[in-house]
């Protein structure tokens, strides 16, 4: 991890007992809280046999004042989403809200955030939206096996493997590879997951200041954050992680720590206050 990642995360670690001290404890979990994850920028780093980053460091710091202690692995995304899905996940994190995620979680919101097309700056017209991305048929799209981000997104998704344009990959760092060497033209996904992988990547140094963000209509403006298990969790549990995470929502230290790390120009094409 580069000294500027640890610089941010010695920041975001002092910001977290004032989000704890506002915190009223109450009933401990009746057990360990169950969270797979998967690295996703700098919300969640997996890597050297650790897990960290925001939401983890998150949790361990407010975790104790609420009486609760979590169990991070580390896994696929596309195996994170079934793990919900299934009730063999407690937390779900982090996860842009949709409807089909609702059947399954309670949502509570941390930042809002967006999806963006995202290629090498080139001299190729700008992609107005959609429609205009399905018909120039010569730029290939990669995308992460797992990330959803609403029914606009599957439904692009799904013509784009119709038309045999479509990589899928299992983590960012594999589609921040494939864009330096050239394999694909253009990836969608929040900017500031490609930028964690892409400062994690040696081999693909130097792209991130020659990322070209392009927004379309189509991927708007959402809320991000994370999932409490309907199925997984008693009553109690739940009602004990809900007060814990909203509070964390409201002491602003997700954003905080975004803003910490991230350049103005990759912020601000994809998050902003819930």
């Amino acid at each position: 991890m580069t000294g500027r990642v640890h610089s941010f995360f010695r920041q975001l670690l002092a910001a977290l007992p004032f989000a704890a001290a506002a915190m009223p404890a109450h009933a401990d979990c009746s057990r360990d809280i169950t969270v797979p994850v998967s690295t996703t920028g700098v919300s969640v780093i997996v890597g050297n046999g650790t897990i960290s980053g925001i939401y983890p460091d998150l949790f361990r710091s407010l975790g104790p004042r609420a009486g609760c202690h979590f169990t991070f692995s580390a896994v696929p995304r596309a195996r994170q989403e079934l793990l919900f899905e299934s009730g063999k996940a407690d937390l779900l994190l982090p996860a842009t809200r949709t409807p089909a995620r609702d059947a399954h979680g309670i949502f509570v919101p941390m930042v809002g955030h967006r999806a963006v097309l995202i290629s090498l700056r080139s001299p190729r017209p700008q992609i107005a939206n959609a429609q205009d991305l399905l018909d120039r048929r010569d730029l290939r799209v990669a995308v992460v096996r797992g990330y959803d981000y609403g029914e606009a997104y599957q439904a692009l998704v799904r013509e784009l493997g119709r038309q045999g344009r479509l990589f899928t990959e299992v983590d960012a760092t594999a589609i921040a590879r494939l864009l330096y060497a050239g394999a694909v033209d253009i990836t969608i996904m929040g900017p500031t997951i490609l930028a964690g992988a892409i400062n994690r990547e040696t081999r693909v140094n130097g792209m991130l200041e020659k990322l070209r963000l392009e927004p379309i209509p189509e991927l708007p403006w959402q809320q991000t954050g994370v999932y409490v298990s309907r199925r997984s969790l008693t009553p109690d549990d739940r009602a004990a992680l809900l007060e814990l995470l909203e509070r964390a929502a409201k002491s602003n230290v997700v954003l905080e720590g975004f803003q910490r790390y991230h350049k103005p120009e990759i912020l601000n094409e994809s998050v902003r206050p819930r």
